[in-house]
C-alpha cells in the first residue's frame, strides 16, 4: 500500500501570530525577536523577507535592509498555545503525528480512504477557521518528498507528488532542496558538475561512495526520492545545546563571554523552533586544554543573557586559570532525568 504522508508547515508562524493579535501590523514588515541592539531575528514575515530579512539575521543588518521593520518581542506562550491548537486539529485526523517544531509536523494518513491532497486541504482550512493562521502542505509517499513539497507553493498552498510522479519530480529538483545539502555541500557537488538530482543520478552508488564517502551513499538514495522512515510519534527531547570547539585554546574570559552570547541566542532560537517542552534548567560547559571539563547549571526557565554569564564565570573559576578548548551552552527540559549529562 502506498503511504499518504503529509508535511504541514505553518506560514511565518511567529510573525503571523503577532500580526493576527495586532491587526495594526497588517501589511507591514515585521520581525520577531532581537529587541536588543545586538540581538538577532527569530523570524520575519513575508513583507520583511522581500527586503532580504530572515531568521538568525542580526537586528542591525535587518534595519539596514528594511528601515521600516517593526520588531516585536518573542512571546513563547502565545506560540505554544497556537501550536497546541494546530496539533489538536491534527489529532482529529490521525494518531500518527510527528512534530518537528512548534510550526511543522508530519502526518501519516495512510489509513484514511480520502486522498492525501483532499485531507491536507481540509486540515489547512480547519487551521485557518480555528486560528486565523495559514499553513502550507506537501503530500507524498514519504517524508523526504512531503517536506520538500510543502515549501513549493508557500504561502497558503500545497503540492502533491504522487508515486508515479516521483521520478520526474526528483530528476529536475535542485540538490539544494535536499536536506543536508548546504552551501558547502552545493560547492562540493558543483565541482562534480552536479546541480540537480538528475545530475546525481548519473553516478553509481560505488562512484558516489568513492567521491563523497558515506554522504555519497545518502545522496544516492535521496536523489531518487527514496525514504523508508516511519512517522515517529515519540520525539521527546531531553536537552538542547550548542557548542564551539576552538582552533586555539582560549585564556580570555571576555572573549569567551562574546562567544557565549552568540551561542545563547542560537539555543534560544532552537528552543523556540524545535520544542514545546518547558525549560527546567540552564547549563554552561567548559572543556579545558587538559581535556578535563566542568558543567555549571542552575534551575529555572529564564534564558536571559545574565544567567548564562554568571554560569560561565562560575565554570571559569573552577578551571583555576587553565585555557579553554570548548564552550557549550544549553538547556535541560522538565522531562529530563536529573542525572542525564548535557552535550
Amino acid at each position: 500500500m502506498t503511504r499518504k504522508i503529509v508535511h504541514i508547515d505553518m506560514d511565518c508562524f511567529y510573525a503571523a501570530i503577532e500580526v493576527r493579535d495586532d491587526p495594526s501590523l497588517e501589511g507591514k514588515p515585521v520581525g520577531v525577536g532581537g529587541s536588543s541592539g545586538r540581538g538577532v531575528l527569530t523570524t520575519a514575515n513575508y513583507e520583511a523577507r522581500k527586503f532580504g530579512c530572515h531568521s538568525a539575521m542580526p537586528v542591525f543588518k535587518a534595519k539596514q535592509l528594511c528601515p521600516e521593520i517593526i520588531l516585536t518581542p518573542v512571546r513563547f506562550e502565545a506560540y505554544r498555545e497556537a501550536s497546541n491548537q494546530v496539533r489538536a486539529i491534527f489529532a482529529r485526523y490521525t494518531d500518527l503525528v510527528e512534530p518537528l517544531s512548534l510550526d511543522e509536523a508530519y502526518l501519516d494518513l495512510s489509513h484514511r480512504k480520502e486522498s492525501g491532497a483532499a485531507l491536507a486541504e481540509e486540515i489547512r482550512e480547519r487551521i485557518y477557521e480555528e486560528t486565523k493562521l495559514t499553513a502550507s502542505a506537501g503530500i507524498a509517499p514519504n517524508k523526504l518528498i512531503a517536506k520538500i513539497a510543502s515549501d513549493w507553493n508557500k504561502p497558503n498552498g500545497q503540492l502533491e507528488v504522487k508515486s508515479e510522479e516521483v521520478d520526474g519530480f526528483m530528476r529536475g529538483l535542485p540538490v539544494a532542496k535536499l536536506n543536508g545539502v548546504g552551501k558547502k555541500g552545493q560547492e562540493t557537488l558543483a565541482k562534480l558538475s552536479v546541480s540537480t538530482c538528475g545530475d546525481l543520478q548519473r553516478f553509481s552508488k560505488i562512484e558516489l561512495a568513492e567521491k563523497l564517502g558515506r554522504w555519497g551513499l545518502e545522496l544516492y538514495e535521496r536523489s531518487r526520492g527514496r525514504d523508508d522512515r516511519e512517522v515517529s510519534v515519540d520525539r521527546t527531547r531531553k536537552s538542547l545545546s550548542k557548542e564551539r570547539t576552538f582552533s586555539e585554546n582560549i585564556n580570555d574570559l571576555d572573549w569567551l563571554m562574546n562567544v557565549l552570547r552568540k551561542l545563547r541566542v542560537e539555543v534560544e532560537e532552537s528552543v523556540l523552533r524545535k520544542s514545546d517542552q518547558d525549560v527546567k534548567s540552564r547549563v554552561v560547559k567548559l572543556k579545558f586544554d587538559d581535556f578535563t571539563q566542568t558543567t555549571a547549571e542552575t534551575a529555572g526557565s529564564d534564558m536571559e543573557e545574565s544567567v548564562y554569564e554568571d554560569l560561565l564565570r562560575l565554570a571559569w573559576s573552577r578551571g583555576e586559570g587553565k585555557p579553554v578548548r570548548l564552550l557549550g551552552v544549553g538547556v535541560r527540559f522538565a522531562s529530563e532525568d536529573d542525572q542525564m549529562s548535557l552535550l
